[in-house]
């Protein structure tokens, strides 16, 4: 592959990260103000019986669709690489018919189970009845959904998804807010059911943004397909369904392996949090700085290796079948890379404002110390999720679940001997976090390796370690001078940390020119603005 391909080739599937950065960011913020109008409507109570379904839900939804979704996007993918547009669509035509029977099953399953879930106190407050029956049609739409999102991502195109997410998130708040206030006077499991209607609007909001994205690119291919002969012998439904069951079951026991993990969280750290020592009450509120305060930081903080994550499927799948083995390493390279600047930053930022961030912001001092030992986790997460994703593309979908699956079994070991560790406490189980992403994030480039022969490099990581460690000092000497300013201390650092981040980066040479020509939207701008002060000339 010559190198403007390549180059081409970066752009592409960094531009589509940006993209669905840009809309899981919109999507945060909406729902971030949804909760607080919905709180004020329903209260704690009802927003408890609001949630009582969503564990229901969302297991529904991860069955029926069954990683299928990353599935349709390896296929795709490899199919448009080698110009076999009818192949694509037939994955996409049995894949559509797969995920309507099974969305249709589930969702049914859902509507008329929730009185037996009620009965046999799966649930256990009967007024839920209302919120489960009202998230069914959710399920079937979600599923059905997810086949044009695949399809879509396969050719590599992100808009779709992006633009369905956002669609769906607002719908889903106005429908909320709008049904919850209207049937307040009915009573508050009435108010809680018309809550959970939005997430079936949403969907179906999101479906139609979807299919308008597709009928728009089959429009486009219709003179392409006209003009091509069926070169292959179209494969068997069967054999369609064989391989993207093949592909989809591990990537859905990866998305299982997360709830498992919590509920295991949820078992052993209040309980080893009593053997150290702490009261129940203590205990709980501790529980509560790890997974509701760190844990959702770092989640937040690496949104942008998530989307990329997405999008190195389908174009890594797209180069292992025209078994160009240069593109691969080529993104790869600027995965691992562009991932490393981002979150190595983040962390430090982080580590650094943990005290301010836990009293300002979340009003709880306590979980400064959380917060900071949770902070390595932005990059040590950052670097698993992009080595999901590459492996994902490489087509060894069960590898991820088998690093996740020995990460979890030492998370589980040392969360039950270092949290019950008088000295650690809640750090311990922060700890054990780490060690879960990192170790699962080991065995992947280890896997990596095997596979693509590839590996990172030193450089790679300490000039961007380096430019963080000044940002770090640089941030450190604003919150000195800033004592005492409160919040304005948080933004005083924020404001100081890119542009001596950037400076830095630059500086030691883990930014360049051609890095920042890969960019779209913003690096040519970037780079123009550098050269005027003197870099990258």
């Amino acid at each position: 592959m010559s190198e403007n391909n390549g180059s081409t080739g970066n752009k592409k599937f960094l531009k589509g990260t940006l993209i669905l950065t840009a809309s899981s960011m919109v999507v945060k913020i909406i729902g971030s103000l949804n909760w607080i109008i919905l709180s004020r409507i329903l209260g704690g109570e009802g927003i408890g019986l609001y949630q009582m379904g969503f564990p229901i839900y969302l297991m529904a939804i991860t069955v029926s669709s069954a990683g299928i979704p990353v599935a349709i996007s390896i296929i795709t993918a490899e199919k448009v690489a080698e110009n076999d547009f009818f192949g694509a669509k037939r994955v996409f035509n049995v894949s559509l018919r797969l995920l309507f029977l099974s969305g249709l099953v589930f969702s049914s399953a859902l509507w008329f189970g929730a009185g037996w879930l009620i009965e046999n106190h799966w649930i256990r407050d009967a007024r839920a009845y209302y919120s489960i029956i009202a998230l069914a049609p959710a399920v079937f739409f979600v599923t059905f959904l997810a086949s044009f999102r695949g399809y879509l991502q396969g050719w590599q195109i992100m808009t779709p998804t992006a633009a369905s997410e956002v669609v769906e998130q607002l719908m889903r708040v106005v429908t909320m807010i709008v049904f919850a206030y209207m049937f307040m006077p009915y009573g508050l499991e009435y108010a809680a059911g018309g809550a959970s209607m939005g997430a079936g609007v949403g969907a179906f909001c999101a479906l139609l943004v979807l299919m308008w994205f597709y009928a728009r690119l089959k429009r486009s291919l219709k003179d392409k397909m006209q003009g091509a002969a069926m070169t292959k012998e179209p494969e068997s439904a069967r054999k369609i369904i064989t391989r993207l069951l093949k592909l989809a079951l591990p990537v859905s026991m990866s998305s299982l392996m997360l709830p498992v993990v919590a509920n295991l969280d949820l078992l052993i750290v209040p309980q080893r949090l009593e053997a150290a020592g702490f009261s129940v009450g203590e205990s709980t509120e501790l529980f509560g700085y790890l997974t509701g305060m760190a844990v959702p930081l770092v989640n937040l903080a690496t949104i942008f290796t998530a989307a990329m994550t997405i999008n190195l499927v389908p174009a890594i799948s797209e180069s292992r079948t025209l078994k160009d083995a240069a593109g691969i390493k080529a993104k790869i390279s600027t995965a691992f890379r562009v991932a490393m600047i981002i979150t190595l930053p983040c962390s430090v930022g982080l580590y650094l404002l943990a005290g301010d961030v836990a009293a300002l912001i979340y009003n709880a001092p306590g979980a400064a110390g959380a917060i900071r030992t949770m902070s390595f986790g932005i990059f040590l997460l950052g670097l698993h999720q992009i080595s999901t994703g590459i492996l994902q593309g490489l087509g060894k979908t069960a590898l991820p679940v088998i690093a996740m699956i020995f990460a979890a079994a030492v998370k589980v070991c040392l969360s039950w001997v270092l949290t019950a560790q008088p000295e650690l406490g809640i750090n311990g189980a922060s700890i054990a976090t780490l060690a879960d992403f990192g170790i699962a994030a080991v065995l992947n480039m280890l896997f990596i390796y095997k596979h693509a022969h590839y590996s990172l490099s030193i450089g790679g990581i300490i000039k961007p370690a380096l430019a963080s460690a000044a940002m770090g000092a640089a941030v450190y000497g604003v919150l000195l001078i800033g004592a005492g300013w409160g919040a304005w201390s948080i933004l005083a650092a924020m404001a100081v940390a890119v542009p001596v981040y950037a400076v830095a980066l630059a500086g030691v040479g883990g930014l360049n020119k051609d890095d920042l020509e890969d960019i779209p939207f913003i690096g040519r701008r970037v780079l123009a603005l550098g050269q005027r002060v003197g870099y990258f000339k």
